[in-house]
């Protein structure tokens, strides 16, 4: 009887982990599909925005969305701005491509290529970035500049060690520093969509001036854009590797909570930000 009652609990044991498993994993694809699609939208949205202006040759409709976006004379400064745009385009479609396991596993000489121009482009784009903040000027205050500088460092560095260990062969590794990569390259989608989850909330701009773009919660934002991702990136890592069946469900109902944010500040950003300009 004591030999069946254990063997139950076993069995009990193993049921709740493999609930929390699944549960786990559910959570993590509903992240990266919601996350998907908001990305996809973006970009569409800067494709059909910002490429519309070249198309017309009228540069100047930069300016609607993005102060001092086109400056007459700043041959430099605007196509910072333009390589800037196009390099957006490019690594959102391509970091999407590079998470899908379907695609690693039937098309790895695709995922190999993929990679290297993700990474090469990203680099780029995130010292384009701090040109646009240092050197041609934005808005925002010295805390945000700094914040988005720590963004721009936070890609090298993950770029260098992604490509290290993927050419070390210790793909575990390179998994993990390919997901930071992921998450901090999209540092800036992840702002608009915070902003615009936070106006909707508050019905209007709170924390900050909406004209000088400075306030204490932009400070909060600019550097969230980055550690929050990053921090339930490890949240979500721990509980895979080492937590117990209470931790994963735990894990996985964070997850799913702030996914359901995250997708009301797509839906926000996309309908009040940027299905106008498309």
């Amino acid at each position: 009887m004591h030999t069946s009652q254990q063997t139950m609990e076993s069995l009990e044991r193993r049921s709740l982990q493999d609930v929390a498993n699944l549960a786990l994993n559910a959570a993590a694809r509903f992240w990266f599909g919601v996350a998907v699609i908001g990305q996809l939208l973006f970009a569409c949205y800067v494709l059909v925005f910002y490429g519309g202006a070249v198309v017309k040759g009228n540069l100047a409709l930069w300016n609607k969305v993005l102060p001092q976006g086109y400056v007459p004379g700043d041959t430099a400064g605007n196509l910072a701005i333009a390589m800037h745009m196009l390099m957006a385009v490019i690594i959102t479609v391509g970091g999407a491509l590079q998470l899908v396991p379907q695609v690693r596993a039937r098309a790895p000489r695709f995922h190999r290529v993929n990679g290297r121009v993700y990474v090469l482009f990203a680099v780029m784009a995130s010292i384009i970035g701090l040109y646009m903040v240092w050197v041609r000027g934005s808005l925002g205050s010295l805390a945000q500049h700094l914040a988005i500088s720590f963004n721009a460092v936070l890609i090298m560095l993950c770029s260098f060690m992604a490509v290290r260990h993927a050419r070390a062969r210790n793909l575990a590794v390179h998994r993990r520093w390919a997901l930071r990569l992921f998450l901090v390259v999209s540092g800036v989608w992840f702002f608009r969509v915070g902003l615009m989850f936070w106006i909707v909330v508050n019905q209007g701009p709170v924390g900050f001036d909406p004209v000088t773009f400075q306030g204490p919660f932009l400070v909060f934002l600019t550097f969230a854009q980055t550690m929050l991702p990053l921090a339930v990136l490890e949240l979500y890592l721990w509980a895979q590797q080492r937590a117990g069946a209470a931790g994963r469900l735990a894990t996985a109902a964070a997850i799913g909570t702030l996914t359901i944010a995250m997708g009301g500040g797509i839906c926000a950003a996309f309908l009040l930000l940027w299905r106008p300009h498309m």
